[in-house]
């Protein structure tokens, strides 16, 4: 199973970073210029100043042209994974402040691996498309569904909620962040916590865009050990790691 998801996440990044599959397979760094590919993830309306993604043993950086000569003189010495370490990054975002912009934080990415059954052991309902919309601007559910208000460029597909009698204990959601690309966010409400309703609705919705033929992938942030554990218990093992600059001082 990884292996198939793994070949269509090469084509998925080699879109994302405007480089192709081959320089994916690579135990070398590849630097390329940004590009809006038709396809492409996006998660903010202006065109990336820097992307980085590594997958392990390669590194692809998407970089402003006036960023180039610097990389060059980084990546001399160094193995391509060691680009995400403290070091390296606090030094790119050195860089990065001259130009008004600033390292973002580094989310680790997840890949189904298995198969993953899951025997019922909570009441849920699922909801799709258009009848998640009564839950945006809800702040309980800040990761499962786009905040405060639905995203036109990553649309929320599917959620499902597990439910103590109508009460919402929790609930998971995927967004089409490309086409086919369904990224999974879940939310637990803190009294509901600590008893297997987190893995459980993921595995559950990891399933059912399996079946649908998308791809299901799940990110989270490089110290959240919770949000990760999840993510192997519901079936995904990690695939790459990716980062990304955003504006120093952003305007309201």
């Amino acid at each position: 199973m990884f292996k198939t998801f793994y070949e269509r996440l090469l084509q998925q990044l080699s879109i994302d970073f405007n480089c192709s599959p081959e320089d994916l397979r690579t135990n070398k760094v590849t630097i390329t210029e940004p590009a809006w590919n038709e396809g492409r993830r996006s998660y903010s309306p202006d065109m990336p100043f820097l992307e980085m993604a590594t997958l392990g043993q390669n590194t692809v950086i998407m970089a402003d042209k006036c960023l180039h000569e610097f990389l060059k003189g980084l990546i001399s010495d160094e193995d391509s994974h060691h680009l995400f370490e403290f070091d390296n990054l606090l030094k790119i975002n050195e860089e990065l402040k001259q130009y008004g912009y600033k390292m973002k934080h580094t989310h680790h990415m997840f890949l189904p691996c298995c198969e993953k059954s899951v025997e019922e052991r909570f009441k849920v309902k699922w909801l799709y498309d258009s009848e998640i919309n009564q839950f945006y601007g809800d702040d309980r559910f800040p990761n499962a569904i786009a905040y405060p208000e639905p995203c036109p460029v990553r649309p929320d597909r599917i959620v499902v909620m597990a439910l103590d009698g109508d009460t919402i204990m929790g609930m998971a959601g995927c967004s089409e962040d490309a086409p086919h690309w369904q990224q999974i966010g879940i939310d637990v409400l803190p009294q509901y916590r600590s008893r297997g309703i987190g893995t459980y609705l993921v595995t559950l919705l990891r399933n059912k865009i399996i079946e649908i033929g998308d791809v299901p992938f799940y990110g989270a942030a490089a110290a959240n050990i919770q949000s990760q554990n999840i993510a192997i218990n519901s079936g995904f093992k990690p695939a790459w790691v990716e980062t990304e600059a955003i504006v120093l001082n952003p305007r309201n």
